[in-house]
């Protein structure tokens, strides 16, 4: 599989600190172009000095933002799907 087109972000949900990132990307697959989405979940905090860094680490309270945002973009997927 080759990849041929980086990934677009097309949807990003946040709940506080924790985002989910809809991306879309276009493969190569036997000689035919093959469009997909991925889900990228991270959480922004500032470090030492006070830059701001991103991780895909979650503390125990982070969870339910992290299911928050991933059912968000769970039903933006399935539904834009549904009505194409």
């Amino acid at each position: 599989m080759e990849l041929i087109k980086l990934g677009e972000k097309i949807k990003e949900f946040k709940a506080g600190a924790i985002s989910a990132t809809i991306w879309e990307n276009t493969n190569k697959v036997k000689g035919k172009d093959v469009t997909f989405q991925t889900v990228a979940i991270s959480r922004s905090y500032k470090d030492k000095e006070e830059k701001w860094q991103t991780t895909s680490s979650f503390r125990i309270s982070d969870l339910p933002k992290v299911e928050l945002v991933a059912r968000k973009a769970y039903q933006y997927l399935t539904l834009e799907e549904d009505e194409g």
